[in-house]
């Protein structure tokens, strides 16, 4: 690396470090914690303060828990985030659990009154992310028990033993959900790429064989089914035997989803650039944990990374697009803070990975988009959506999906790389 790349490395090194000390972290220390009943509070507009929502949500809960234990484990307020997360953890076992029929409530009053029943692969999915790395900062065995509960509620009751993979939408006694929007029909990428996460998640605790085997055959399903043949790039949705479908929003959704821009769903021809390149680091992570041979998936990690720089980064303005065709042009130009936060720790891995500049020429153009744009540096978090033209269409700072999950892993994780590449 010659010294012109290695004081432009060293100079976003000291923005993301910043950024994470002096303002992620005061933001969510600051606000996050319900003192009155436990829990997080996830609602804040464009000047950081409360909007008076309150409604808790399985993801946003468990997705903080995560946060201020993978906190803990980087070193960073140990003691302080544990004690977040442990009442993080005790708030979601007395609230959100079903002692009736077994699972988590996918949404609960702010005193945790249970109010959306529903039992959703996608939440369960995050309980046994951040359940199993709570186990592993704090060392409280509940952690891992509850992970472990969480895994086996899901087999249980989830699993579609004769295609494959889990079924994703249930009503509270486990039935499943109709078709369509209500989603019983329609298995995703999205969903079992963070199963895949949360199953190593669970290895790396405890060693198990049993999540070894389950991660591994989880990896082998998605590139069986899920990866475009030619293009290898991701698929977002299908019928419960593998059939690739147009992507529909659902009822119950996760995140801020918008509606397709056609009645029956997004094209067959599309793609997510920030889901591709989430589950490539993702991948790459499950790999090491695994000690699976690098070899034999570094040709399909490339292509994930390709088609984002070639197709998802705004060369002219920065950032990165949301979605477009396998073989085609940005179709969504608008720019998400999600799939930024990915792109930056993905792009870095993809150096690494393959020594290529290019990849750090692209991380450059979402780096400075992030933080000459997306970063509301005088309050401390990000902005959650903008144009094409990097206009700001929605501007509140965090809502009960929108929080620190994506923009603090993004940092952490950025800045581990940084520091190995500067080495």
């Amino acid at each position: 690396m010659d010294k012109a790349l290695y004081d432009r490395c060293e100079g976003w090194l000291l923005e993301i470090q910043d950024h994470l000390r002096d303002e992620l972290l005061p933001f969510w220390m600051g606000r996050g914690v319900d003192a009155e009943y436990g829990g997080f509070l996830t609602y804040f507009d464009r000047e950081g303060r409360a909007t008076g929502e309150t409604v808790k949500t399985l993801v946003g809960q468990t997705r903080m828990i995560y946060t201020f234990s993978s906190l803990a484990r980087s070193g960073f307020v140990e003691d302080k985030a544990l004690s977040i997360a442990q009442g993080g953890v005790e708030f979601l076992i007395d609230h959100f659990w079903d002692e009736r029929h077994g699972g988590w409530f996918w949404t609960t009053e702010r005193d945790g009154s249970p109010l959306n029943e529903s039992k959703i692969v996608y939440g369960l999915s995050f309980a046994m992310y951040a359940l199993s790395e709570y186990g592993m900062a704090s060392g409280d065995l509940r952690g891992m028990e509850w992970a472990v509960r969480t895994y086996e509620t899901l087999q249980s009751f989830a699993a579609d033993n004769l295609n494959g993979g889990y079924y994703e939408f249930f009503e509270r006694d486990w039935t499943k959900k109709g078709p369509g929007r209500k989603g019983g029909d329609r298995k995703s990428l999205e969903v079992h790429m963070h199963l895949m996460e949360a199953f190593t998640n669970l290895y790396e605790a405890t060693g198990a064989p049993v999540y070894y085997a389950k991660t591994r055959e989880l990896i082998d399903l998605i590139f069986r089914h899920m990866i475009h043949p030619e293009h290898g790039t991701g698929i977002a949705q299908f019928s419960p035997d593998w059939q690739p479908q147009r992507a529909i929003p659902f009822n119950d959704v996760w995140g801020s989803d918008r509606d397709a821009d056609e009645p029956e769903g997004r094209p067959l021809n599309n793609t997510s650039y920030g889901h591709n390149v989430e589950f490539a680091w993702l991948l790459g992570h499950s790999i090491k944990l695994l000690d699976l041979e690098m070899e034999d998936y570094r040709e399909a990690i490339r292509r994930l990374y390709e088609h984002c720089v070639a197709r998802g980064i705004d060369q002219d303005g920065g950032g990165g697009y949301c979605e477009g065709a396998h073989d085609g042009p940005a179709r969504e130009r608008n720019k998400e803070f999600w799939q930024q936060a990915e792109a930056l720790v993905g792009l870095l891995d993809a150096y690494q990975l393959f020594g290529d500049d290019k990849y750090l020429a692209a991380y450059e153009k979402v780096h400075r988009f992030v933080f000459d744009h997306v970063i509301n540096h005088e309050v401390g978090e990000w902005f959650p959506l903008f144009d094409e033209r990097n206009a700001l269409i929605d501007d509140y700072m965090a809502h009960a999906w929108k929080i620190n999950y994506h923009t603090v892993r993004s940092m952490l994780q950025s800045e581990a790389r940084l520091l190995k590449i500067l080495m």
